[in-house]
């Protein structure tokens, strides 16, 4: 049996709504990454996957880097210990950067990706990103596959039906957001957005949703990529006298947070979303004497996000890969999920062509084709080589594709700081 091991000495490169989407946690099913096959496969299979990523490891979503490229390394070294029974392997990944639109890594490695023919990319984290690449993309004819964009604006895109993606779009975790907040008794509410696709939209979905709910936005500011000092707008933030604060950020919440504690505005009255949800406690550059005890967030987070056999499991491979242990696991059920339904689609489709493997991606999702339903790669490759129809559900849940690559379940996540200033998950 092989295993995959990721390595930066090889290549390394410079969310739909569901009715009823108001609760905090939507058509959960506990998926699993171990257990046995269910039936003996019949057909056989010869197939060398190729994959590449286009992940944070550089830019204001670094943070998300490790847990997502520990879930695509997880999730590969699962297929490959599998490889002798199912014919599939997947030989290399292509690890790149995406950077961030500032940086803009991302223009690098998308060519690289394209150049070294992988089947699909798996990427970028920010919605913003994944638009300056997503053409180029779709022009050469390979998938791209994200396990973080949340951005409306994908589940139109003129994309030949080569983008997919396991994270739900804003419209679900502006809805949770919105009626946590309301649910939470705040009446009086501000607004802090980056001005790009991601900020203002799942500022739109929060503020019709928590106005909805009876709330009032007593003050709303953005500001733009790049910018540094947000002063005029936390003053008058501070000025519409608010009972909580909503922050949809990136990396600016390092200097957005501090500043409106040291103003004197509780923590507790914090709202974090997931483009800023970090554990600062184990954080070198958030400040020390800074306490963000009380102060919430959400963020996509899959059934077995607070399964520390899964967890551990993540950790085990990425360590062993010559890192120090994650301590946030964001996205990394998205990203796993991601690779394993790649592989199946793959499978079924008895074919590494990005188009014969878009072409089958709903239905190993349960999208379509009323599937076995399944919980491990080992499990559902067996449904496949035995002439069926699998229904993967892995750990960031159902998932259960539409015709526009979007998420038809998914579950969101409520988190909340303690005195060390970590996040626990509460909902």
């Amino acid at each position: 049996m092989s295993v995959f091991t990721r390595s930066r000495k090889a290549t390394v490169l410079g969310a739909i709504a569901l009715a009823g989407a108001s609760a905090l946690v939507l058509a959960g099913c506990s998926g699993g990454t171990g257990g046995e096959a269910t039936t003996p496969p019949t057909e056989s299979r010869d197939l060398s996957l190729k994959i590449g990523t286009i992940l944070p490891q550089t830019g204001s979503l670094s943070f998300l880097g490790p847990p997502e490229e520990a879930g695509v390394g997880l999730a590969a070294a699962d297929v490959n210990a599998y490889a002798e029974t199912s014919g599939l392997t997947i030989d290399d990944i292509v690890w790149g950067d995406s950077g961030d639109t500032d940086n803009k890594a991302y223009a690098t490695t998308i060519q690289t990706l394209i150049s070294e023919g992988v089947t699909a990319a798996i990427g970028a984290a920010s919605s913003g990103v994944t638009k300056l690449f997503l053409d180029d993309a779709v022009a050469a004819g390979i998938i791209t596959f994200s396990p973080a964009n949340t951005s409306l604006d994908f589940t139109s895109w003129d994309d030949n039906g080569l983008y997919w993606r396991t994270a739900p779009s804003d419209t679900l975790q502006g809805e949770v957001l919105g009626n946590l907040v309301a649910e939470d008794g705040k009446e009086n509410v501000a607004v802090l957005y980056l001005n790009d696709s991601y900020g203002t939209g799942l500022n739109e979905v929060f503020q019709e949703t928590f106005t909805g709910a009876g709330g009032t936005i007593v003050a709303e500011q953005s500001y733009n990529t790049g910018d540094t000092s947000f002063d005029a707008q936390i003053s008058a933030l501070m000025a519409s006298n608010p009972d909580a604060i909503v922050l949809i950020t990136f990396d600016e919440i390092y200097t957005i947070g501090p500043a409106l504690i040291a103003a004197g505005y509780p923590a507790d009255q914090l709202y974090l979303v997931d483009g800023n949800l970090k554990n600062f406690g184990s954080d070198e550059k958030w400040p020390a004497d800074v306490s963000m005890e009380g102060a919430k967030g959400t963020t996509p987070a899959g059934p077995l996000e607070a399964d520390a056999g899964f967890q551990d499991r993540l950790n085990e491979w990425w360590v062993a890969d010559g890192n120090t242990e994650l301590t946030d696991f964001s996205y990394a059920n998205e990203s796993y999920d991601a690779v394993i339904l790649l592989a199946l689609a793959s499978l079924a489709a008895n074919s590494t062509d990005a188009a014969d493997v878009a072409a089958k991606l709903q239905e190993v999702s349960g999208g379509t084709g009323d599937g076995e339903k399944c919980d491990t790669y080992e499990a559902c490759a067996d449904i496949i080589l035995a002439g069926n129809v699998a229904d993967y559900d892995g750990p960031s849940g159902p998932i259960t594709f539409d015709e526009n690559g979007d998420p038809t379940e998914a579950t969101i996540g409520v988190f909340q700081y303690g005195a060390d200033n970590l996040n626990t998950r509460i909902g």
